[in-house]
């Protein structure tokens, strides 16, 4: 399957109630596949093209509200439209899921994939402290699997969660198990706002609080919160890191490139391994730390002008060398020039 359209499948086999959105280049065949499924006639589930982004996101924020598994998707420009409203449902903690298939800017910029939004998805690209959890897949299959856990983790913290695509990912075809249809299930959440019931107290959601003070509890149950996922939620895939005496690391597509290269330099001697992180909230600063130790050099590779390398940098605390090497605007590295930059920046840097 496409990788867009496999994350549409997905989306219905998890048991979604909703899916808001606007089709944008390279994310539309989600919403297209969507339509033309009919997940109504299956489970139940509503699509709905919403009139904009904005729109979109405030759908998905009543739904959310009223313990609904509720999802959409965007690229690039169109998910800097939902920031406002991500920044709301986060503030409410309510969960969600939210798909970024990644396109070259900044501006309207190009179709082509690229991973620029780094910054925006990690460090929160709305108002106010908070995180969403963001997760990098490398695959169809990985786009199929972590459509599922995405909702579990959105759930379990009651907080937005980003399967962050881009547009090589999305547009690629390959094979791909699905996992079983999954029932829709009827929320029956304590902080839901489905109208007051015998038993149950009238609720409300909101993320306003026009006192300080209480603004403020607010906020340290938010840290809180996100202390406990970076605790319990790291994940990441290691090759050939036992031996390295260099390491390479790139998250998402860049990643199956950047495998490449690792090959070419074990091929040339090079003792070379790969780290990559499948959550890039939160990420696996303490395996970066820990690696640090043992390797001479880093380079992380990515599909724009440098951003995780920040936080790899940060991770080490100095212990290595740490260098950057990337293509954006939509152009996509090749293994050749990564071994090389490795070759340059790190090897002989």
């Amino acid at each position: 399957m496409k990788g867009n359209e496999a994350l549409a499948e997905a989306a219905i086999r998890v048991g979604a109630d909703a899916y808001f959105g606007y089709p944008i280049t390279p994310q539309s065949e989600i919403i297209e596949y969507l339509m033309t499924a009919r997940p109504e006639d299956r489970t139940g589930m509503v699509v709905l093209q919403a009139e904009s982004e904005i729109a979109a996101i405030n759908m998905v924020y009543g739904a959310a509200g009223c313990g609904k598994k509720a999802l959409t998707s965007s690229s690039s420009p169109g998910m800097s439209l939902k920031q406002e409203g991500i920044s709301y449902i986060a503030g409410a903690e309510l969960p969600c899921v939210l798909v970024n298939v990644v396109r070259g800017g900044p501006g309207l910029g190009t179709i082509q994939p690229s991973q620029s939004d780094y910054f925006q998805s990690v460090k929160g690209g709305g108002h106010g402290d908070y995180k969403l959890i963001v997760l990098a897949p490398a695959s169809v299959q990985e786009s199929v699997d972590y459509m599922k856990l995405a909702f579990e983790l959105a759930f379990k913290y009651r907080n937005p969660v980003m399967i962050q695509s881009d547009g090589i990912i999305g547009q690629m075809m390959e094979k791909v198990e699905l996992f079983e249809q999954m029932p829709r299930v009827e929320p029956d959440y304590e902080w839901a706002t489905i109208g007051k019931k015998e038993g149950k107290p009238a609720t409300f959601v909101t993320s306003l609080q026009l006192q300080a003070e209480e603004q403020e509890k607010v906020n340290h149950r938010l840290q809180a919160k996100y202390r406990e996922i970076e605790q319990n939620e790291v994940r990441f895939e290691t090759t050939m890191c036992e031996d390295a005496d260099y390491l390479l690391t790139a998250f998402g597509s860049c990643a199956r490139i950047t495998r490449k290269a690792m090959e070419m330099a074990r091929a040339k001697g090079y003792k070379v391994g790969l780290m990559r992180p499948q959550t890039l909230y939160p990420f696996p600063t303490q395996e970066f730390n820990r690696l640090a130790g043992q390797v001479k050099g880093i380079l992380c590779v990515e599909m724009n002008a440098g951003q995780m390398v920040e936080d790899v940098k940060l991770s080490v605390c100095g212990k290595t060398k740490v260098e950057h090497f990337g293509r954006f605007g939509g152009v996509i590295p090749n293994p050749d020039e990564i071994l090389l930059a490795l070759e340059q920046k790190i090897i002989g840097g």
